[in-house]
């Protein structure tokens, strides 16, 4: 089975994300569909040599772009890049759609095409680098306003994600919020937290913003209002951190030399900030496998998403979660009506 890529979604354009399509085939043998406007990407193939990697091209002649709505785009552009994409996947040609585009789109069309897995909102989960191992962070950016129900679901599906891509046997789960204590925070965090406690979860309570990269929990929950933000500033922070040293490295003869020596651990530091290692964020929750990468992504961030999605359909990600937000639990039968 293929992984179907959107081939016109990105802020570089379609040679960007078919040379990582050309990079995972070679690395790994992943078998991609290459989704797009077929006379560019054969010509881009061509110029690439990518002669007799498993590599196919599944034509369309519309593109969501960034900024257009995704309502807009679901009703007017049946033929888009995306939406093909979804399609293939729901008539078992493909096993998951890896997108760089419009991500309003992509959780939109995934929504309409193939379905959410017991109603539950899907989230979109990010693994960040902490002092130790890595956290997973959910929601960051699908629902911007959640009740305190849709906090525990991310909680589960975080959970579950934890165990199968980084091997935790029982994921230790924490709530975002303003304090350590379990009555501090707003309405929505402090009815979440009484869930979380009475659930069949490893819950530890809350963790501050302070705490995010110490790595003392192993899954992070909040609303996708606040972990946008979060993502979005860490992002920010790790490249200003990355630039200030740059400066001060550049401006002495003792600091080029110290670089020198220590090019080893700054090469590292990079390799651990740098979101194209992880390639995407999986969108839970969805009755498939969806990786929505960043805009910017390059051609190692989307060889990378291409090895995620590839990995999670091997490790039957989808059913796990089935069966883990079993419509029957109890728990989740109660507080649907919270």
């Amino acid at each position: 089975m293929a992984i179907a890529l959107d081939a016109k979604g990105g802020d570089f354009g379609a040679r960007v994300l078919i040379e990582g399509a050309v990079a995972a085939a070679r690395q790994w043998g992943i078998e991609t569909v290459l989704v797009g406007p077929e006379k560019e990407i054969a010509a881009h193939l061509d110029t690439l040599g990518a002669r007799g990697l498993p590599i196919s091209i599944q034509n369309a002649t519309q593109v969501v772009e960034m900024g257009e709505s995704p309502a807009e785009a679901l009703r007017k552009k049946k033929d888009s890049s995306i939406r093909i994409a979804f399609d293939l996947v729901r008539a078992g040609t493909a096993e998951a759609v890896v997108s760089a585009g419009n991500s309003g789109a992509t959780l939109a069309t995934a929504m309409v095409t193939l379905g959410r897995l017991h109603s539950v909102r899907p989230a979109i989960a990010i693994m960040m680098p902490t002092l130790k191992r890595p956290v997973v962070l959910i929601d960051v950016g699908a629902n911007v306003d959640c009740k305190p129900h849709h906090l525990l679901q991310f909680g589960i599906m975080g959970a579950i994600f934890s165990r199968q891509i980084l091997s935790i046997h029982n994921p230790r789960v924490g709530l975002l919020s303003i304090g350590e204590e379990g009555y501090k925070g707003n309405v929505q965090v402090k009815k979440a937290y009484d869930l979380f406690s009475a659930s069949r979860l490893n819950f530890l309570g809350n963790v501050e913003g302070r705490d995010v990269f110490k790595g003392d929990v192993d899954v992070i929950v909040c609303d996708g209002f606040i972990g946008n933000i979060c993502l979005k500033l860490s992002e920010g922070l790790a490249e200003s951190i990355l630039s200030m040293l740059k400066t001060e490295i550049s401006g002495s003869i003792l600091g080029r030399l110290g670089y020198l020596l220590a090019q080893g651990p700054f090469r590292a530091f990079r390799k651990k900030v740098d979101y194209s290692e992880y390639g995407g964020a999986p969108l839970l929750g969805i009755n498939g496998i969806v990786i929505i990468s960043h805009g910017r992504s390059g051609p190692k961030a989307v060889k990378n998403a291409l090895y995620a999605a590839h990995r999670l359909a091997r490790q039957d990600l989808v059913n796990c979660l089935k069966t883990e937000l079993d419509p029957g639990d109890a728990l989740l039968q109660a507080v649907e009506t919270t």
